[in-house]
């Protein structure tokens, strides 16, 4: 049910700025800004044109509250599709607080969170899926997840669903039909080219499905946990790749008791990069919490950086290469990427050998001086090249939403149900039932299906005001 009264909220962030500017949307929007605002011209904002700027004063009876601008946009012409008013003040918060209670007063509502995109939706604006995208653009901290919303909201990702959707309901409206005529035998729905669709379907929801391991981590930020003994440079390797004194630096080995986050992106990615107490048997309570949050921060990992120093090697090569095996071994889905510190204490003639005795278990290491700021640009290129980005730069869609993914998941098993039932010749009833699952698990991702609790679950997480 699609609501009519007229809502109001701050648009921009909370605080005082330069400027604020509060929303008004409903189908009285305009009448009710009209009653508390005065034009310079002394035109009336009911019979100026959509589109259009007002300067003025908002009123309180007699009171001047502030001198503003109003916009006005009538519907079906606007965000939400109906009659919107956004009023451009003074940032003070007494002025916001006044002329939202202003507002309030004279027969406006107080905004729900995400009820100006809600009512995008309910008015036909924006699919389900597009809503989402707006939350993601407005979380969006880096080029790539602001990339991936962009193209969201744009419809990139519905339109193909849309497109497989009509295709898929045109044939199933044709195995309805051949059920109203059961006793005669007749068959509509050319099976050859069902089975040709339900293949490329299949085919284009596992490629959706695949993206999202990609697109889900570019989404949040890809973590990075950078291991190894104390004292062999996590933290400096941190503070070098983040071009800043953030975590504590020492001789003293063990310095580091609890794990230090922060994020920085590369080339438009979001890295979270977990410099983590220093792995060895200890004696000291706390240290030893530390090094358990180290093994819990490997789970979490999407890559592991093993640091160890590069005169060592020469000493106990055998066991850090045993050591790297065993990792790869106890994590084979988390991408190990080995770095070996202290190259500048070293000869050429050393970094060779190191590199061929990597090479006898197929590793690169990197190598690195992270206190003199050498290969630090080349970690950061590996670590670029492990994250699989064409799909984004060749503006592919990538899935990003875990309701999306599940309900993908859902629609591909009754999709390889269909294709079995063609496959045995099923009888057209019981496929039919598959095709309509796979059809309504389409429908829950654009919101051609869907219920006030889905609809509160998504629009809860949405700021005030957007």
């Amino acid at each position: 049910m699609i609501p009519n009264d007229t809502i109001v909220a701050l648009a921009t962030p909370s605080g005082a700025g330069a400027i604020a500017v509060i929303r008004l949307s409903g189908e009285q929007a305009i009448t009710l800004a009209e009653s508390i605002f005065e034009s310079k011209s002394h035109k009336k904002l009911s019979n100026q044109k959509s589109h259009t700027m007002h300067l003025g004063v908002i009123k309180d009876g007699n009171r001047t509250l502030d001198e503003v601008l109003v916009s006005i946009f009538k519907g079906p012409h606007s965000y939400t599709g109906e009659n919107t008013v956004e009023i451009s003040c003074h940032g003070s918060l007494f002025i916001q607080q006044q002329i939202i209670q202003l507002a309030l007063r004279n027969g406006c509502r107080m905004a729900d969170p995400g009820e100006f995109t809600l009512r995008a939706f309910l008015n036909g604006k924006i699919d389900l899926s597009q809503a989402e995208a707006v939350a993601d653009l407005i979380s969006s901290t880096n080029e790539a997840s602001h990339q991936l919303a962009i193209q969201q909201m744009r419809g990139g990702f519905s339109n193909e669903l849309q497109k497989l959707r009509t295709e898929l309901l045109n044939f199933a409206s044709l195995i309805e039909l051949e059920l109203d005529f059961a006793e005669e035998d007749v068959a509509f729905a050319d099976r050859t080219e069902f089975s040709a669709l339900i293949t490329r379907i299949a085919l284009v929801l596992k490629r959706l499905i695949d993206s999202f391991a990609v697109g889900n981590v570019i989404k949040n930020g890809i973590p990075v946990a950078i291991v190894g003994e104390p004292n062999v440079g996590k933290s400096t390797l941190l503070n070098a790749l983040l071009n800043e004194e953030r975590a504590i630096v020492s001789a003293i080995a063990g310095t580091t008791r609890d794990t230090i986050e922060d994020e920085l992106v590369i080339d438009g990615i979001g890295f979270r990069f977990i410099d983590t107490a220093g792995i060895r048997q200890t004696t000291d309570e706390v240290e030893s919490i530390g090094i358990q949050k180290t093994f819990e921060k490997i789970e979490l990992a999407q890559v592991v950086l093993y640091m160890f120093e590069s005169f060592k090697f020469q000493v106990s090569g055998f066991a850090y290469k045993t050591e790297i095996e065993k990792l790869m071994q106890d994590y084979p889905n988390k991408k190990v990427v080995v770095v070996i510190n202290k190259i500048d204490l070293i000869t050429a003639a050393q970094i060779q050998d190191i590199q061929q005795q990597m090479a006898s278990i197929a590793v690169s290491p990197i190598l690195l001086s992270a206190k003199n700021k050498l290969g630090v640009d080349e970690l950061k290129n590996q670590l670029l090249a492990l994250v699989n980005t064409g799909a984004l730069r060749n503006n592919e869609t990538i899935v990003t939403n875990t309701r999306h993914y599940d309900a993908l998941l859902k629609a591909l098993d009754e999709i390889q149900k269909v294709q079995n039932g063609i496959e045995t010749n099923l009888p057209s009833d019981l496929m039919a039932i598959d095709i309509r699952e796979a059809l309504y698990q389409f429908g829950l991702i654009t919101g051609q299906v869907s219920n006030d609790e889905l609809l509160g679950n998504i629009f809860a997480n949405f700021c005030i005001g957007k």
